[in-house]
């Protein structure tokens, strides 16, 4: 596959893996419904390592612009090749929260919670402070991004007189694993403020989809709290990777 055709796949999984427990949990009459934190944070940590997986041969599967803007601040891919990661990430992100939809559809007609609905969407605070919800939502994808630096060493391929169109992760599919560990475990201990969005695809391309498509009883789709998990995780995620840069790489 391209990278482009990777990305899309590959977040378009992790979004329908990920949305899906969600939705699974907090909408009326499901199978998991009252299932709780726990099962919402092992599930997302399973959708990434399933996103990871589909897409790291071909893409490095950054599925996160937060990730791929980090990437090329550490040199690790070109900056001509960013925009097209970060819209296949977007189109993806939006391909997955319509297939939720699909899925659930019947479980949204009966939820009368809105903000239920919007939870299988995208991210919310659990209290309302902007200001701090950014500082959670930067330190979640500090969190995300210097570890995966640290344990992934995300590389260029470089073949003969330039860069490859493939980048490397340097772990297979088992090796991907620690990431979806990873996100596991920053939902348990840093998800709880504003349910970790740490992607800015993950967020905005479902919170699109929900002002777009005719749910049953549905609120707002909160635009003023949107740009938090779209500019936050882009902070952390230069701020790690200006970090790897200056203190972790010879």
């Amino acid at each position: 596959m391209q990278p482009f055709v990777a990305e899309l796949i590959g977040t378009a999984f992790l979004v329908l893996f990920g949305n899906g427990v969600v939705a699974n949990v907090v909408l009326a009459g499901t199978k998991g419904n009252g299932a709780g934190w726990l099962t919402i944070a092992a599930g997302w940590g399973i959708a990434v390592y399933i996103g990871a997986f589909c897409a790291a041969e071909s893409s490095g599967a950054h599925l996160n612009p937060a990730v791929t803007i980090a990437m090329v601040v550490a040199e690790k891919l070109p900056l001509a090749d960013a925009a097209a990661y970060i819209a296949a990430q977007f189109i993806g992100a939006m391909i997955g929260a319509i297939l939720v939809y699909v899925t659930y559809r019947s479980h949204f007609d009966a939820s009368a919670d809105a903000d239920a609905k919007l939870a299988c969407f995208c991210t919310a605070p659990a209290i309302r402070n902007l200001p701090q919800a950014f500082i959670c939502e930067a330190i979640g994808t500090f969190a995300l991004l210097l570890p995966i630096f640290l344990m992934a060493s995300p590389k260029i391929a470089v073949g003969d007189g330039g860069v490859e169109d493939s980048q490397v992760l340097g772990l297979g599919a088992l090796g991907l694993l620690p990431v979806g560990i990873l996100v596991f475990g920053i939902g348990l201990s840093l998800g709880g403020p504003t349910g970790y969005a740490i992607n800015p695809a993950r967020d905005l391309g479902p919170r699109i989809i929900h002002f777009l498509l005719p749910i049953k009883g549905k609120r707002d789709s909160d635009w003023q709290y949107s740009w938090v998990p779209v500019l936050a995780p882009i902070t952390g995620g230069v701020a790690a990777a200006l970090f790897y840069r200056m203190f972790l790489t010879i």
